[in-house]
């Protein structure tokens, strides 16, 4: 680096321009020769790996660049990081990230960020685009992070109209990848999923990275483990004519199954009584129909919860990770090679008991007893036609349920004087439907309820993003939470409910002992589960063996 070039950034004298000062900065001279800047855009034009001392260029897993010692002076450099973390900086959170972020720097009028926006908008873009023939904007797009302990952005690719070039700069303290903050570059499938991280870059000082913004390019900036250093970051984007894309890949939608035939004894077998009172099941409604979610404590008799803890932490249970990290990252167990009582549990969640129960819970009809009597007479007239409709796996169920309807019906229900909320099925017409000579209820698959759902583990570094439960219809989330004892919000892990477009939290539903949470959103509403970060990991410090937790995650359609 030679020492002439901090002549070149001292500040100057403007007269003409109302006495303002203007600093000079330059980026790598190095950069300037016409014979690397030949063989760096070759090398971009190939798709080939090309490396030099004043910098590095990958096509693996994605087109990006390394360029150490990027701007020329130091002393410029600790101007700039001065007046950067004299700005005022503001929290971000979502389901994405949660970091601290500046405003838009592209009206700063402090020397060393002005100076810093000419080189990169200016200087540094004219070589770029001779690099990458691009014939980039000189929009400018650039803010300042500050990322400290615990703080992440998960895998995202950057694509938004115009955008064709990614940069980071980064101001940071001696650094190591110990310390978390790398910058993680996923591989992707066929689909132009990401899979996984197969290269991790360390933040250094004064270290230029940037990539090309495409369907592929999936990232992520791994969560900052350091209490004591903060990840100081300038990052934008270049832009440009848009690309051509293809077209958006949209996921196999979960299975959906119907109910399973079991009667009320294994409600009887594994609730806790006081969720079988009628009374209690009249406030339980009552409170759903005011708020659209209820936390029952202590939902499982105390033995069966007990067990399934047992089997959770002792069994051989076989995960799998789901993903793509783009929607979600966690651990699913395998139902079929599950122990006998986590089988069990499934199956309680799955019962045509339980859709009944839920109904008594919600109002909700999650069972062909709740229909009204309207609907059945809406119903009579369609039925010749489609009864034709109906295959026989469907009319082979119906007959199931409606043999098993009059021992299910007598779970204990609402008072009869008990007054519905509108837009709810009372307890009543329950009752009244399974004294009327039985009828067909279910005629086809739109009408008939069903179900989702799955085992999941939780652990530091899992999460699931909005883009996994974008929907077009109403439903009832389930959540049993088991193994959270003494979990803290600030851990993570807890499922956040937001309305379609806002950052705002309608409702968060934390993990607890034992506890079943039921949430109605509608078309709207979308949900997430929270980052599990580095401080989940003090759970170990009153329990060796936990590391995390896990719930029954179901999901129910009417």
């Amino acid at each position: 680096m030679s020492g002439k070039r901090c002549a070149d950034l001292e500040p100057v004298s403007e007269g003409k321009k109302k006495g303002k000062r203007e600093l000079i900065g330059e980026f790598s001279a190095a950069l300037h020769e016409e014979s690397l800047k030949n063989q760096v855009a070759e090398a971009w034009s190939r798709r080939t790996r090309f490396s030099h001392d004043a910098i590095v260029m990958d096509p693996d897993p994605f087109h990006h660049c390394v360029i150490p010692n990027f701007i020329q002076c130091q002393t410029f450099l600790e101007g700039l990081q001065k007046e950067l973390l004299d700005l005022d900086f503001h929290e971000k959170c979502n389901d994405l990230y949660k970091f601290k972020q500046s405003d838009d720097l592209k009206n700063r009028d402090e020397l060393h960020i002005s100076a810093l926006r000419k080189v990169l908008f200016k200087d540094f873009r004219r070589w770029l685009s001779d690099i990458a023939k691009i014939d980039l904007e000189s929009t400018i797009d650039i803010s300042c992070a500050k990322y400290e302990y615990t703080d992440i952005l998960l895998c995202h690719d950057d694509e938004l109209e115009g955008r064709r070039i990614a940069f980071i700069l980064y101001l940071v303290p001696p650094w190591d990848k110990s310390l978390g903050g790398t910058l993680d570059l996923y591989n992707t499938d066929e689909h132009f999923q990401p899979k996984q991280i197969v290269k991790s870059l360390i933040p250094s000082w004064n270290t230029l990275v940037f990539f090309e913004v495409s369907p592929v390019s999936f990232h992520q900036v791994s969560e900052v483990l350091s209490e004591g250093k903060c990840r100081l970051s300038i990052s934008g984007w270049f832009h440009g004519p848009p690309q051509t894309r293809p077209s958006s890949y949209f996921e196999p939608l979960l299975p959906r199954s119907l109910h399973i035939p079991r009667d009320s004894e294994i409600l009887y077998e594994w609730i806790n009584p006081v969720y079988m009172d009628i009374d209690s099941q009249a406030q339980i409604q009552e409170e759903f129909e005011e708020r659209s979610e209820i936390l029952l404590k202590k939902f499982l008799k105390s033995e069966k919860y007990e067990k399934i803890c047992e089997a959770l932490e002792k069994e051989d249970i076989e995960w799998r990770q789901r993903g793509p990290p783009n929607k979600r990252f966690y651990e699913k167990a395998e139902e079929e090679k599950l122990p006998d009582v986590l089988r069990g549990c499934m199956e309680l969640f799955r019962s045509e008991a339980l859709f009944l129960l839920l109904s008594n819970f919600t109002g909700l009809k999650l069972h062909f007893l709740v229909f009204s009597d309207a609907e059945d007479d809406d119903d009579d007239d369609d039925d010749d036609e489609e009864e034709e409709e109906e295959d026989e796996e469907e009319k082979k169920h119906t007959k199931d349920s409606e043999e098993k309807s009059k021992e299910i019906s007598h779970v204990p229900s609402k008072p009869e004087n008990y007054q519905e909320a509108s837009g709810h099925t009372s307890q009543q017409i329950k009752m009244e439907a399974s004294l009327q000579p039985e009828k067909k209820k279910a005629k086809n698959k739109s009408c008939v309820p069903t179900c989702t759902g799955e085992l999941r583990y939780w652990k530091n570094g899992h999460y699931t993003l909005v883009h996994d439960t974008k929907n077009s219809e109403f439903a009832l989330d389930l959540l049993f939470y088991c193994g959270c004892k003494g979990w803290k919000t600030e851990y993570g892990g807890f499922t956040s409910y937001i309305a379609s477009g806002e950052d705002e939290e309608l409702l968060t539903v934390t993990p607890e002992e034992n506890s079943l949470a039921l949430v109605y959103r509608d078309r709207e509403t979308l949900k997430f589960v929270k980052y599990v970060n580095h401080q989940s990991l003090e759970q170990k410090k009153t329990d060796q063996n936990k590391t995390g937790f896990w719930d029954f995650s179901f999901v129910y359609y009417e």
